[in-house]
């Protein structure tokens, strides 16, 4: 397979590829993990972005993009080649042929030669275009940064110029420069400023351009193709990535000209997703420059509702993320025409979190003043709730107690019901002139209760609770399919590292519809905290011969714990004497059930925590 190797690698970029499956972070000209191929703990692994290599000097394992893919996912190297290729659009026939470089690189040079044709228009005198970009405030000197340049009012002057270059037009046209007419061909952009699209590799992959006065619609990018897929490209990320890694920030705008404004003013770590929804390649991109997203979409309702799909698939890729309110502008572009970079900087440092986003969004819809507004709100508020990991919940959820005056643990249980860990419910659990009924407490009820200080847990009982947990969470990353066995005692992980490992597994065995479970994505998937939990329960925690007898310890562990939580409340109760409230006979008779049954899991045996 001639020229396979190279074809792959000047589209599939190795940094891109090998940062899906390792936590990579840039070390000067180079990128640096944790070999997959070994355990180590201090990173030995690089991959070189300018000779597309990889190197492990720990183990002695190297190569490029596809030996990557054959050793990591134990592919042969056809079966490598021809999974990147399905990846990044590289045509592919059966028996292994493929769309040959020199043919790719025929369709590059076309978009260069049409990236200089369109440039070279602008700069000509009395230009529509040029005039177009000084009046919106666009230097020359930024026209030429970012190779603007003008689709004149001519439909065949582009057709015109490659087939005086004796370009291919039927090429041409196959990646959207032209488009068929009759027997010949016609330029497809006319009338429009024009914004070449460049790859990190510094190819021109395509183009969008902005009609100059009325017409439909108003931006136009090229048309998908071999080169060019937009799912997989940002605008201008050539220039802006280095300024990203510098400061560890992506900043993500909806239009070209946000970029080039931004970026003229001094902020350059900025790109914008190519006229289209913000998509999961796009992100797995940025969060190879930084680790922190920031969104400055439009103000309008159509940019703030893109800001809600883009914090998803953002977070899903791993970034931090928060939200830029633009005030007084529709958009990045005209505000910091209008204010200055010294303002949008300032506009950055009050960006809000991403949670903090949605609840305002939600707020906006209902009347705080009015209790059904707060009620209906709240409801509303608590899907977003229910998301979250405990600490950041606890946050909101102290914030949205204050601002609706309903109680901290109304909004908890609306929330999680029964699934919040580290909260308690009330262990009284009456309710008038009815028999009385168990709360359904927590497995740590009757425990402890820091958090009011209403109770200590014993040292003894606390490492007892913790081992249940470590050990639960071995279990599922040595059988995902246990996962079911677990569901609905996800109270038990009261610690919130450990409770974070769980949701990861949880959403990893989601994703994979019950598949096996990738300890590498896992990994990714975790906080540093989290990931420093996991490799000590890896460690540390043995399955010994019989890993389902340890999973029945565990569960009824956690049953006899729920089963003293209920006993401990109803003991509490009988002691309420003269409480007119209380059904004594009703709550004699469930304690002796539930006394029995903790007899039956007791003789059962659960010594093996």
């Amino acid at each position: 397979m001639p020229g396979i190797a190279d074809e792959i690698k000047s589209r599939a970029d190795i940094a891109d590829v090998i940062g899906r499956t390792v936590k990579l972070k840039r070390a000067g000209s180079r990128w640096t993990g944790l070999c997959p191929f070994h355990n180590e703990k201090t990173p030995s692994f690089f991959v070189n972005d300018d000779t597309q290599t990889y190197m492990c000097f720990g183990c002695g394992v190297h190569g490029d993009v596809i030996a990557f893919y054959e050793r990591y996912y134990n592919l042969s190297f056809l079966e490598a080649a021809e999974r990147l290729a399905g990846e990044y659009g590289i045509e592919w026939k059966t028996g292994g042929d493929y769309v040959a470089e020199t043919q790719k690189s025929r369709l590059y040079e076309l978009n260069r030669l049409a990236a200089h044709y369109y440039h070279k228009a602008i700069r000509t005198p009395e230009n529509p275009a040029f005039a177009y970009m000084l009046d919106r405030g666009f230097s020359p000197n930024t026209m030429v940064k970012f190779g603007v340049g003008y689709a004149g009012g001519s439909r065949d002057g582009l057709e015109k110029y490659l087939r005086s270059k004796d370009a291919s037009l039927e090429d041409a046209a196959a990646i959207g420069l032209l488009v068929k007419d009759g027997n010949g061909y016609r330029d497809k952009f006319f009338n429009r400023v024009m914004f070449p699209i460049i790859n990190t590799r510094d190819k021109v992959v395509g183009f969008g351009g902005r009609v100059l006065g009325q017409g439909e619609p108003k931006y136009m990018n090229s048309s998908e193709s071999k080169i060019f897929l937009k799912k997989n490209n940002l605008y201008a990320i050539n220039h802006t990535k280095d300024m990203m890694v510098k400061t560890g920030v992506a900043i993500l705008v909806e239009g070209y000209m946000d970029v080039i404004a931004l970026w003229q003013h001094g902020i350059g770590n900025v790109t914008a997703s190519l006229g289209t929804a913000l998509t999961a390649a796009q992100a797995r991109m940025l969060k190879r420059y930084a680790a922190n997203a920031v969104l400055a979409y439009d103000a309008d309702a159509a940019g703030q509702a893109a800001a809600l799909r883009a914090i998803d698939i953002l977070a899903e890729a791993g970034l931090h993320v928060k939200v830029l309110v633009v005030e007084g502008a529709k958009d990045p572009d005209e505000y910091i025409q209008k204010n200055g970079a010294e303002a949008f900087h300032a506009l950055v440092e009050r960006a809000i979190p991403a949670t903090a986003f949605r609840l305002n969004r939600i707020k906006e819809g209902y009347d705080l003043d009015e209790q059904d507004g707060a009620v209906a709100f709240l409801r509303e508020a608590t899907k977003t709730l229910s998301g979250l990991r405990p600490v950041e919940a606890d946050f909101y959820i102290k914030k949205l107690a204050e601002e609706t005056g309903i109680t901290e643990g109304a909004i908890r249980r609306e929330a999680y019901g029964d699934r919040m860990p580290d909260q308690r419910q009330n262990a009284v659990g009456r309710d008038e002139g009815k028999a009385y009924r168990p709360s359904g407490a927590p497995v740590t009820a009757g425990y402890a209760d820091g958090a009011k200080g209403k109770g200590r847990i014993g040292d003894a009982e606390r490492e007892k609770l913790l081992a249940i947990q470590r050990s639960l969470l071995r279990l599922l990353v040595y059988d995902a399919s246990l996962a079911g066995r677990v569901s609905g005692k996800e109270r038990v992980f009261t610690e919130p590292s450990l409770f974070g490992i769980y949701n990861a597994i949880t959403g990893l065995i989601r994703e994979r519809e019950g598949g096996d479970l990738d300890i590498k994505d896992l990994e990714d998937a975790l906080d540093e905290v989290e990931r420093t939990a996991l490799a000590e329960i890896m460690q540390t925690v043995m399955l010994g011969e019989d890993p389902g007898q340890l999973l029945e310890d565990c569960l009824n562990q956690i049953e006899l714990n729920v089963l003293a939580a209920a006993e401990k409340e109803i003991l509490d109760v009988l002691s309420l004497k003269g409480d007119a409230d209380v059904d004594a006979d009703a709550a004699m008779l469930e304690l002796m059930k539930i006394q029995k049954e903790i007899r039956r899991i007791k003789e059962g045996g659960t010594d093996g925590i």
